[in-house]
């Protein structure tokens, strides 16, 4: 969509100034070149006073009076390509009958166009020419960006305003537009299949980096083989999306200011979107607790109209955290994922979590998102909705594993989402690797743990030992290498420390639950 103010053509091809091309034999696409400016002068090195895109006229002046002077045509003209110069137009019948024929082989041999103006045609002319053209494209592009932006203005008032609008954006600069969401996932994009999996993949990339930084920017990345402009939207600190708009070529100011109306119209509308978020998120949590208190049928009848019909029985209920900077990311990126009929995921934001209520055949999504946010979630097992109650329960339980998991340094993304399930497989003393658990199995294990600072053999170990014998002296003392009088012994002492007898079942329990507690941080 660039404009092309002026080409050599336009010069070349007007008879009332009557230019001859001296280098016919340059590609065809030289005399296509856009042209910003004409220039004249007779310096030496007009370099300095020159800008890429524009056309130097000369007469001659500082040329070398006789021939063989091809180092000098060289040097000149090789300045004069180092800078970007489109053409070069030589005055004949000023200062020299005509054009030296040393300037024509440099020309040639660079690939700079060269041109003979005739006495009879001014410089002001040419520049003349070059200004109306560029006038006249101006003029038309201004119009173009009017009627552009009255049919994206009318487009916004439809009833899907932004992908009108979007689509309107497309279809004026004809190129593909992509929106993506405050997380960086493709939001639409028009036309339909525009862009492959792959390219996708590859400018989302550049998306989340700038959506990252948190503040209005924009950009121009290199995909394929192709220029991309990309563009946040949103406040400062509150984006909610980015646009990316494909294109090989470089716009100009006219579709520069349709692009811009375009961010304004798709970072209202966004902003508009998200307030009724929020809106909708104060239901959801309301639709939530009925739900918890068995009003199920109630609950279907509400979200069939909003959303879609819940979730297909039997359910699972995750709860995850919900970090206070990412909310607003969390709920575009399940707002998505949310709507359908029935709808595969029902979810609600309560306090600092975000409870999602999942089929239980689609639990991959509880996986995507915890993976796409980096959160603990814990997962119950499948119910009815008439058990959601003790499924929230059972989530609860998971999600406080999930975190003393992360807690502990792990750095496997596998073990942010616990599964209840799993928990129950483990037993009951998985529980015991809790903070408070920790804590109070070292204050029990103090007097051993003493101990065993000062003594040279090990008495912890030994009641562990004897123990996981279940309290066995014979085979115990085998597997710890003395007789067992001595582990009789060592016993005993332990139970003077202690202050219990170790001989009732529970005291051992507790016993050993104390020493998983505080194997569990590396204490023991």
């Amino acid at each position: 969509m660039a404009a092309i103010p002026a080409t050599l053509h336009h010069l070349l091809d007007d008879p009332a100034l009557g230019l001859s091309l001296l280098t016919p034999e340059l590609p065809a696409e030289t005399l296509g070149a856009g042209v910003d400016w004409v220039h004249s002068s007779d310096l030496v090195d007009p370099t300095p006073f020159l800008s890429e895109g524009q056309v130097l006229l000369t007469t001659g002046t500082h040329f070398p009076p006789g021939p063989h002077e091809n180092d000098f045509y060289r040097d000149y003209v090789s300045r004069l390509r180092a800078r970007g110069i489109t053409g070069l137009g030589f005055g004949i019948d000023v200062i020299r009958a005509g054009t030296p024929d040393e300037l024509v082989l440099a020309c040639r041999e660079q690939g700079l166009p060269l041109f003979e103006v005739p006495y009879r045609t001014p410089f002001i002319a040419l520049i003349r020419l070059v200004a109306d053209v560029s006038a006249e494209d101006s003029y038309a592009r201004d119009g173009w960006a009017l009627r552009a932006q009255r049919a994206i203005s009318l487009a916004a008032i439809r009833p899907d305003g932004l992908s009108a609008t979007l689509a309107e954006l497309s279809a004026q600069l004809d190129s593909w537009v992509a929106l993506f969401d405050s997380g960086g996932s493709l939001d639409r994009v028009f036309p339909a299949e525009a862009i492959d999996d792959p390219a996708i993949d590859a400018v989302r990339a550049d998306v989340v980096r700038l959506l990252r930084r948190g503040r209005r920017s924009s950009a121009t990345v290199s995909s394929g083989g192709e220029s991309l402009t990309l563009q946040t939207l949103g406040a400062h600190g509150r984006l909610r999306g980015a646009l990316a708009i494909g294109g090989t070529s470089v716009r100009d100011r006219a579709s520069e200011q349709v692009v811009t109306s375009v961010i304004a119209l798709a970072s209202l509308a966004l902003e508009q979107n998200h307030a009724l978020d929020r809106a909708r998120g104060h239901l959801r949590s309301g639709l939530l607790h009925m739900l918890l208190n068995g009003e199920t049928e109630l609950v279907d009848g509400i979200s069939a109209q909003m959303w879609g019909a819940l979730p297909t029985a039997p359910v699972c209920l995750a709860i995850a955290d919900a970090p206070a900077d990412d909310l607003d990311a969390i709920v575009e990126y399940l707002e998505l994922r949310a709507e359908g009929k029935p709808s595969p995921v029902f979810y609600a934001v309560v306090d600092d979590t975000v409870a999602l209520c999942v089929e239980a055949a689609a639990l991959s999504i509880v996986d995507a998102f915890a993976g796409e946010f980096g959160l603990s979630a814990g997962v119950s097992a499948p119910a009815g909705y008439d058990q959601l109650r003790r499924a929230w329960n059972q989530a609860e339980i998971a999600l406080g594993d999930a975190r003393g998991t992360r807690a502990a340094g792990t750095t496997d993304a596998a073990d942010s989402v616990v599964r209840f399930g799993t928990l129950s497989d483990r037993g009951m003393l998985a529980f015991v690797a809790g903070d408070g658990a920790r804590e109070l199995g070292s204050a029990i294990l103090k007097p051993l743990l003493d101990h065993d600072r000062t003594e040279s053999n090990s008495l912890l170990h030994s009641v562990r030992t004897w123990l996981s014998h279940n309290g066995q002296f014979e085979s115990a003392a085998r597997e710890l290498g003395v007789h067992r009088h001595t582990l009789r012994a060592r016993i005993a002492q332990a139970e003077v420390l202690l202050g219990r007898e170790l001989g009732p079942f529970q005291a051992r329990a507790e016993l050993w639950a104390a020493i998983l507690a505080t194997e569990s941080d590396g204490a023991a």
